[in-house]
């Protein structure tokens, strides 16, 4: 069954070119050495964009987030925030793209002189690869909606590994996912150190009780750019919204659910541990009308 980042199909990606170090190159002749630390050991940031209608969509938010886990994990980007633009408008141009489009931005601490978890021995040169597809969410999630189950494994603290920060290191999310995928699940639903409702395993979560938006505090659970628009998009529009510590029972009781990120925006969720709702619900689908508009808005 589809997750939350299934696409359709779309023959144009045959021969897409990719941004690797400075140069444009074939998809097919896009390498990276085996000794580079991202292949080593996840060492790492990344960023998801979408092109729509000409427009990077809400770029420098997704920047600002870019260079911040950089810092976080002390590296050194080697590119500034304009060449790093320029960089993105190529691989853009270079494929012909101009919307439907998603952009996966990805660095890493580069090339090491040994393979071994010591950031110092890495040569002192960032790996940046940009690779454009043109991606839309397959039109199946939204109709039929994403069957959530929750995780026994839980989001964790920052000072553990901090689930704001993008990093390549995805394997507890994948392993979230993994525990579920039996049980019919198309995302995980995860839970932070106290048993509350934190996020998915891909995703941001979102569910509506009463008329009235409700996720987590943010605090375990990804710095998600779509995320924060929702929020926003509900005090704009008058849309009851609380950011706080829920329980599970909480969303098993909920009338509607949504998960939402870069390249699915808001998706429907059908059900939650087998709590039906309807796909999608009256409040998530004027969300998703907001977020459309906000996205042209963008784009203008």
């Amino acid at each position: 069954m589809p997750g939350s980042q299934d696409f359709a199909v779309d023959p144009r990606n045959a021969n897409l070119k990719v941004w690797l170090n400075g140069q444009l190159v074939p998809k097919d002749e896009a390498k990276v050495s085996i000794f580079d630390a991202g292949f080593v050991l996840g060492d790492g940031v990344w960023e998801g964009l979408r092109l729509h209608k000409g427009a990077l969509l809400f770029l420098d938010v997704h920047l600002d987030r870019l260079y911040r886990g950089a810092s976080d994990i002390m590296l050194d980007l080697g590119l500034d925030r304009e060449q790093m633009i320029a960089a993105l408008n190529a691989t853009c141009a270079a494929n012909g793209m101009t919307t439907g489009a998603h952009l996966r931005l990805m660095a890493t601490r580069g090339v090491k002189k040994a393979v071994n978890q010591d950031p110092r021995s890495a040569l002192g040169t960032a790996t940046i690869v940009i690779v454009a597809e043109y991606k839309e969410p397959s039109p199946e999630i939204v109709t039929r909606g994403l069957n959530v189950v929750t995780s026994a494994i839980r989001c964790t603290p920052a000072d553990m590994f901090d689930m704001r920060l993008n990093s390549h290191s995805r394997l507890p999310l994948i392993r979230a996912l993994l525990d579920v995928i039996p049980r019919g699940g198309d995302e995980a639903l995860m839970l932070d150190p106290g048993g509350n409702v934190s996020s998915c395993n891909a995703t941001n979560f979102f569910w509506v009780k009463d008329g009235e938006v409700r996720t987590s505090t943010g605090e375990f659970c990804f710095n998600g750019v779509t995320r924060g628009n929702v929020i926003r998009l509900c005090d704009a529009n008058s849309i009851p919204v609380k950011l706080d510590f829920f329980p599970l029972r909480d969303v098993h009781a909920a009338d509607e659910a949504f998960v939402t990120g870069t390249f699915g925006g808001l998706t429907p969720v059908s059900a939650v541990d087998g709590n039906r709702m309807p796909t999608p619900g009256p409040v998530t689908q004027r969300l998703r009308e907001l977020y459309e508009a906000l996205k042209d808005a963008q784009a203008s």
